[in-house]
This record gives structure tokens, sequence and C-alpha cells, in this order.
């Protein structure tokens, strides 16, 4: 399994040639609480950095990204019904979505987690 991330702070955990996706401990940390969320539909084809869906906390609303273009396969249903997860465990419980890789290059222009948390410490 790898891990990716993307500068719009979402986080990928590739498995083959599907990728669960979610936002990272920095993002949910500089949102607050999470009170909704939007998730794209199942089947749904989206460019990378097409928006994917919507998480909306006490203090502001932000779009969720598509980190790699792709088929999506699987929402978490979990997350809709309890956005909190998304705070209490955004690596974990807290995923958003599965995809289907469309074009496996693209993972090469995202960061690892050494990259990911030089940059977001400097964000």
């Amino acid at each position: 399994m790898t891990v990716k991330y993307t500068e719009d702070h979402e986080w990928l955990k590739i498995e083959g040639d599907i990728a669960t996706v979610g936002i990272t401990v920095h993002a949910q940390d500089a949102l607050g609480d999470v009170v909704f969320v939007d998730l794209p539909a199942v089947g749904a084809t989206l460019a990378q950095k097409e928006t994917a869906g919507v998480v909306e906390s006490v203090k502001a609303a932000a779009d969720v990204y598509m980190p790699v273009s792709g088929e999506v396969t699987e929402v978490n249903e979990a997350l809709r019904d309890d956005p909190s997860l998304a705070n209490s465990d955004p690596l974990g419980a807290g995923w958003f979505f599965k995809v289907k890789l469309s074009d496996a290059s693209q993972l090469t222009g995202l960061m690892d987690e050494t990259s990911y948390n030089s940059f977001s410490a400097s964000a």
C-alpha cells in the first residue's frame, strides 16, 4: 500500500488500481468541527483536480478535489451519517470515497508523507 498527498490536503491510500481518498489531519484542523459532507456519486467519472465533493464545518466550507482521474467505486456512507469521523479519524474511518485509477502516472505528481509534512508546515 502506498500513501500520497495533494497540495489541496487530500490523502490517497493506493492498493492496486483503487485509491481510498480523504482529507488530511492538517485540513480537518484548519476546518474545525465537520458538520456535513457532500460525496460524489458512485459510478461518476471525474478528472484530476475536478471537484468531487464538499466538506462543511462550523468555520467554513471547502471543496474536496479529485486527486487522480478515475471512476468513483464507493463512498463512505458512515461519514455521510456522521461527518465528525472526518475529525476523529481523518486517516481511517473518516475516508470519503474510493476511486478506480484511470491514469496511474498521475500518482508521480503527488507528494509522499515527508514532502507533504514539509508542505503543510509552511501552509
